[in-house]
């Protein structure tokens, strides 16, 4: 539920759904039984990416983040990061590994001791992150340091390595994007001729299509960490590798590997078979569908992909997490509010934030609909910014922790899933700021930056933004230009935005903008021209969910509000509305009454105890 103001004094409760106004249920009469309903390819009709090249995060939280994840990974051991390898492979290794789920270990006892659990897994994420930290810093040393990294690993590349290991869809995965990615991004011809190798160095281990893991899990294995793979992830990155002309054999393996019996067909057709599968391979699923709606026109892979995000944002928390001990829940249980007293596994904050931002992405390619990056804000400044840094030894930040004492903490085992989603996270920053057409520029994330859009004509318009956004309201933006240019400059104005929100264009305002969707302008642009976005951003309150009505978090803007010292006091709601902001551009709230609590957003937050949700009396 969400609480917000309306009036003096009354609080009312919109579901989630209602705030995209239904439109996630896509097309699901149709496809009622799961049968596949085709549509003309939409290759070059959709919404596109910027390149990497044609944005620049300015000074900011976003841009230091991103720069201190990349020289991180650039600071990692290059012999600890092939030792793997070079093991499986017979060749010598040093004595310097990572532990932890890196290198193999004779303790590996899964659940009980998972040292060792997956060895190089995020050696092809760490890759992949480089690559993208070269285009978007134009970085010289990760381009060598990737270049080096594809020479050494390709001698080590065999079908011993996945004898005997638990996840070879999920190590191979990563591995392909690496690879790609080091074409793509940083030009290394080496790694696209190694994808056909590395693919058949697999292959004897990947089970032909994809395997329902709910229903695999029943089969015999050594170990129960071999029901944990990811098959059903594998689409994306085999369209990927077919679109960068590794060969039609990619193409063919990618439609294999689409879990359309369980998992996109009933989801197409409207059916909610989230619950209890595990969260965030489930929602990067999503993203394997869809890539085959883009590159094959299936609209059943838009449907599913589009019903399923769905799904995900009715059972999100305030700060747009999901997923509590890593699995979906029951709609209308009450496990997002139980999860609070029994978990600090809250939400895979880095894997989740990556997958779901990847989705939002395609869908809003594919959809032009605002909604999507509406959650893409929640996650970008209530997960994303407030990570704690990745170490170049492997320690990283996991779960985000929403339980009524919660805290940032360091993940137990060394080099974990998340290691490897947070460098290819912050280097899509930029990216997932802009998305570009034929007639301008979408404008999604509010952060300082510019980016370049080109006309069909080559005319280039660039787009400074700037401002004291989410802490205060004020968005600017300026456009700088050659000669007078049309264009359409579409900007996201949040579904929570208030009635005071304004839009001028050099001081003149523009009218009928509306909340949840995006503000089009479309005129002659010249060199000097100002934007100003002004977000009217008035308190309100979430409970967690229906069930728990009386845990509520305090939100401002896109900003969930964490409690923060050594004591939660419970919170009249009329109190915790009245909150109020130091001066000076501190970022603390503190509640009104007579036993106030104190506020901070997720990125001003370090070792401190917190609270999300608040007991209200």
């Amino acid at each position: 539920m969400r609480f917000g103001r309306q009036g003096a004094g009354t609080i009312v409760a919109l579901n989630r759904r209602a705030i995209v106004k239904g439109a996630l249920i896509l097309s699901a009469a149709p496809l009622i039984g799961g049968g596949r309903l085709d549509a003309a390819p939409v290759r070059g009709k959709a919404l596109e990416l910027l390149d990497y090249a044609d944005v620049t995060l300015h000074d900011g939280i976003a841009r230091r983040q991103a720069r201190q994840t990349l020289d991180a990974l650039l600071a990692m051991d290059e012999d600890a990061l092939l030792r793997p390898f070079r093991a499986a492979a017979g060749m010598p290794i040093g004595s310097n590994g990572f532990g932890g789920w890196y290198d193999s270990s004779p303790d590996f006892d899964p659940p009980r001791d998972m040292h060792g659990f997956i060895p190089g897994h995020s050696m092809g994420q760490y890759l992949s992150a480089m690559a993208r930290g070269h285009a978007a810093f134009g970085d010289a040393a990760a381009k060598a340091k990737v270049d080096r990294l594809v020479a050494g690993f390709a001698p080590t590349i065999t079908p011993d390595f996945y004898r005997g290991y638990p996840l070879p869809a999920y190590t191979f995965d990563k591995i392909l994007i690496g690879l790609l990615d080091a074409w793509r991004f940083a030009g290394n011809r080496q790694a696209l001729a190694l994808v056909p190798k590395a693919t058949d160095a697999v292959t004897p281990y990947l089970p032909g299509h994809a395997l329902d893991r709910q229903i695999d899990q029943h089969r015999h294995y050594p170990n129960v960490a071999f029901n944990w793979d990811e098959t059903y992830t594998l689409a994306e990155n085999l369209y990927i590798a077919a679109e960068c002309g590794a060969g039609d054999r990619f193409h063919r393996m990618a439609q294999a590997y689409l879990l359309d019996s369980t998992y996109f067909g009933p989801l197409a057709a409207g059916r909610n078979v989230l619950p209890h599968r595990h969260a965030y391979s489930h929602m990067n699923a999503l993203a394997s569908a869809m890539k085959a709606y883009l590159v094959d026109g299936t609209a059943l892979h838009l449907a599913a992909a589009r019903n399923g995000f769905g799904f995900v944002l009715d059972q999100s928390f305030a700060t747009g997490g999901w997923g509590p001990n890593e699995a979906f829940i029951e709609p209308g249980s009450g496990g997002l509010g139980d999860s609070l007293d029994r978990t600090h596994a809250s939400f895979e904050a880095p894997c989740g934030t990556y997958g779901h931002f990847k989705v939002a992405r395609y869908l809003m390619r594919a959809t032009g609909e605002s909604h999507f990056g509406d959650s893409m804000e929640r996650l970008f400044y209530n997960a994303a910014l407030g990570l704690l840094p990745l170490k170049p030894t492997g320690e990283a930040f996991y779960y985000a922790d929403y339980n009524r004492i919660g805290a940032k903490t360091y993940f137990d085992y060394t080099c974990p899933c998340c290691s490897g989603t947070i460098g290819q996270l912050t280097a899509d920053y930029a990216i997932s700021a802009y998305l570009r057409d034929a007639s301008g520029l979408y404008v999604n994330l509010y952060t300082p930056s510019e980016a370049i859009w080109r006309s069909p004509r080559g005319q280039a318009v660039t787009l400074v933004q700037s401002g004291g956004y989410p802490l205060s309201p004020d968005i600017r933006m300026r456009i700088e230009t050659d000669r007078p240019t049309t264009m359409a400059l579409r900007v996201r104005i949040p579904a929570w935005a208030g009635p005071k929100t304004r839009l001028t264009v050099n001081e003149r305002a523009v009218s009928g903008i509306r909340p949840g969707r995006f503000a089009t302008i479309t005129r002659e642009w010249r060199s000097g021209d100002r934007v100003a976005l002004d977000i009217d951003m008035p308190l309100r309150g979430e409970a967690v969910d229906a069930q728990h009505p009386d845990r509520v978090a305090l939100m401002q803007g896109p900003l969930a509000l964490f409690a923060a010292g050594d004591r939660f006091p419970p919170q009249r709601l009329g109190d915790m509305m009245a909150a109020s902001r130091k001066t000076g551009g501190s970022p603390i709230w503190t509640s009104a009454g007579p036993d106030p609590q104190t506020f901070l957003p997720w990125f001003a937050i370090s070792g401190e105890p917190t609270r999300l949700y608040q007991e209200m009396i």
